[in-house]
């Protein structure tokens, strides 16, 4: 029985650490699209604009399956949380698969015409659509951090209302100056010459727009979220991915400054990994903390899990879907690298 206890309590860890995976997995590859989505209007030019578009045109799509793996993850997995998630978090997520419908269709249908009107309206929809939903995951992540009103029934008692405050407010606006750095230098690794210059002018405040958001956020949590640090003081050795996160970050500018592009894109990859990691860490074992009750109403990865036979099962699933996903996505940008560059297939 011991043995059994065991094997059921680490397959929900490696679980719940599937889904932070995938999400970070999203995270690092969506972000992108995301910030060439908010840039977009900065350019006046309709060919510096499709030089953005192509520069995400052969990966958007796919990156996108991540979100959806994950979602398909955590029903799998902890369909509870998945319910109760979904009837609190209702409205919010409807407004982000607009979003995601109409990014969608904005980068399909914005070349479609010559006239002027039609691609600046495709443009707007674009740009307010990645907006959205950078703002809406960032306010999902705040409030999953605060935490939500829960009954014993492990079922939403609040109100939209409850979900719209100043901390998950804040973390949405710093999930959007995340995402706008990020865009911002994978543009800059992307694209070539006037374009390039222009964009790697944008580096520079976009860093200081994202590290204040940064300090500020980082000490909102410290102040109002005293149980987000309980695991580091606990574990000082979680005290290295701050750190960590914290050298990626000053490792941007610098490699920007040097010229070498990639390296900065990784490092903002490094910093996003670092900060999900955070979120995992600081959360752990909650998968939805209780507002109203935390100790005793809160869903954990361990109340709200699948039976021991179906977490077999499904990892059995990811190890061998997950390797091909990651290869899928490896193959694509490796076939897409280098500069972009407008040709008549282009967007």
């Amino acid at each position: 029985m011991m043995l059994s206890d065991n094997l059921q309590v680490d397959l929900e860890f490696i679980w719940f650490t599937a889904f932070v995976l995938l999400l970070t997995g999203y995270a690092i590859l969506d972000g992108f699209d995301l910030g060439v989505g908010m840039l977009h209007l900065f350019s006046k030019k309709d060919e510096e604009r499709r030089l953005m578009l192509n520069a995400i045109g052969p990966v958007w799509d796919g990156n996108e399956v991540w979100l959806v793996t994950a979602g398909g993850a955590l029903f799998a997995g902890f369909p509870g949380v998945y319910a109760t998630f979904c009837s609190a978090f209702y409205a919010p997520i409807m407004i982000l698969l607009s979003g995601l419908i109409f990014r969608a269709v904005a980068i399909e249908f914005r070349s479609k015409q010559p006239m002027q009107w039609w691609r600046w309206m495709w443009d707007i929809f674009f740009s307010i659509a990645s907006l959205i939903i950078a703002a809406i995951l960032g306010i999902a992540l705040g409030n999953l951090i605060q935490g939500i009103p829960l009954d014993k029934h492990k079922e939403f008692i609040g109100t939209l209302g409850d979900l719209i405050n100043p901390y998950a407010g804040l973390v949405g606006l710093f999930t959007i100056a995340l995402f706008f750095m990020h865009g911002a230098i994978y543009t800059v690794m992307k694209t070539e010459g006037e374009l390039h210059d222009k964009m790697r002018s944008w580096i520079n405040p976009s860093i200081i727009f994202f590290i204040m958001c940064y300090a500020i956020t980082t000490v909102a949590t410290l102040i109002y979220m005293p149980h987000m640090s309980k695991a580091v003081q606990e574990r000082p050795a979680f005290f290295f991915v701050a750190v960590i996160n914290m050298f990626a970050i000053a490792n941007i500018p610098r490699e920007i400054q040097k010229g070498r592009d990639g390296w900065a894109f990784i490092s903002s990859c490094v910093n996003i990994i670092c900060l999900l990691a955070l979120f995992a860490i600081g959360t752990y074992p909650n998968a939805i903390r209780a507002s109203n009750n935390p100790a005793e109403l809160s869903l954990t990865i361990f109340n709200s899990a699948s039976s021991q036979k179906t977490l077999e099962i499904l990892l059995l699933m990811a190890v061998i879907g997950i390797p091909m996903v990651v290869s899928y996505t490896f193959a694509v940008y490796w076939i897409f690298k280098g500069k972009v560059k407008l040709e008549s297939t282009s967007y």
